[in-house]
């Protein structure tokens, strides 16, 4: 069903609302964020996420409310890919802890928008060229086989991503940090910092995670309204997981495995849609299901590697 203008700038409006709060009160100085606070606002996030899925589900009826769980549950399973990218880019460039929020929060702004812009596309795409579904499907299939067989290297250097070197063209980088500032000027020249490219860096892989994201929740729902609050509401927790899982995300050996059958999963589901329709509530079930066994696989296997030295 349409729903009326004011609905979606409502939704809009407490969202920038909560990131101004977040930013201009509770981060309003550049500190390191602990894993108490981490969790207190992964909990915010949390339940702010399951309040308006009780809300959809009361105003819209159950099914609404159900693909809204399953979209914001499979949107937050694959945000848990970009927790390893986070480390992996803050480690390369050396960004001093003090800073990560800062940056982390500007990139989830340029994400929001990105996936704002990629969710309206692919709703208009879907309503004109329903064949655009397999497309989507295809699509999906294809990247959970390649993450299957995916060898993830440490030891790459971010200097050669396109879009560092793109913005290493078009800009002048500094070799220090400035602070968390973006840009700086040395002897009268305007630099960007090693920051800057952090930025540059994150928002570039999220667009590229955006192109699977996205499409897996079609495959739920089309409608815009429940795609674009569920990618919202699992985006904006997704700083508070990273600082949260950060020191532990090496455990989750099997995540990246788990991942790509449900990519695979939804894929499949996208393309028997007009043969097989799989129910939402079946498809919650084993998306549920995929996470939470690969997450136990994990740390049973890391719990029992970090068990063998004491034997000895």
């Amino acid at each position: 069903m349409d729903l009326p203008l004011w609905v979606w700038f409502a939704f809009i409006g407490g969202v920038l609302g909560m990131l101004a709060l977040d930013l201009g009160v509770f981060h309003r100085k550049a500190h390191t964020v602990s894993v108490r606070e981490a969790a207190i606002w992964s909990a915010v996030w949390v339940a702010l996420s399951l309040a308006f899925a009780g809300l959809v589900y009361v105003w819209q009826g159950p099914d609404k409310g159900l693909e809204f769980i399953t979209g914001y549950l499979i949107e937050k399973s694959l945000a848990v890919d970009n927790i390893f990218v986070f480390v992996l880019v803050f480690s390369f460039f050396a960004t001093p802890p003090i800073y990560q929020h800062r940056v982390l929060f500007w990139g989830v702004i340029g994400a929001l928008l990105m996936r704002g812009v990629m969710i309206f596309l692919g709703a208009a795409l879907i309503e004109q060229f329903h064949w655009v579904l397999y497309v989507f499907g295809g699509l999906l299939l294809l990247t959970g086989v390649r993450m299957l067989f995916q060898r993830h290297d440490s030891d790459v250097d971010l200097n050669k991503n396109p879009a560092v070197r793109l913005a290493r063209r078009l800009f002048r980088v500094s070799d220090d940090y400035d602070g968390q500032k973006f840009f700086t000027v040395k002897n009268g020249v305007r630099m960007a910092t090693p920051l800057f490219l952090v930025l540059i860096f994150i928002e570039f892989t999220d667009l590229v995670f955006a192109v699977d994201s996205i499409p897996a929740i079609f495959a739920i729902t089309t409608d815009p309204f429940i795609v674009f609050t569920s990618n919202v509401l699992a985006i904006l927790g997704l700083r508070s997981m990273y600082f949260l899982l950060a020191g532990v995300v090496h455990r989750f050996v099997y995540l990246k495995t788990g991942l790509s059958f449900i990519l695979v999963f939804i894929g499949v589901k996208m393309l028997l849609l007009d043969v097989f329709k799989i129910p939402t509530a079946a498809s919650l079930g084993v998306v549920a299901g995929i996470l939470t066994l690969s997450i136990v696989l994990s740390l049973h296997k890391t719990a029992r590697q970090e068990a063998l030295p004491s034997r000895e």
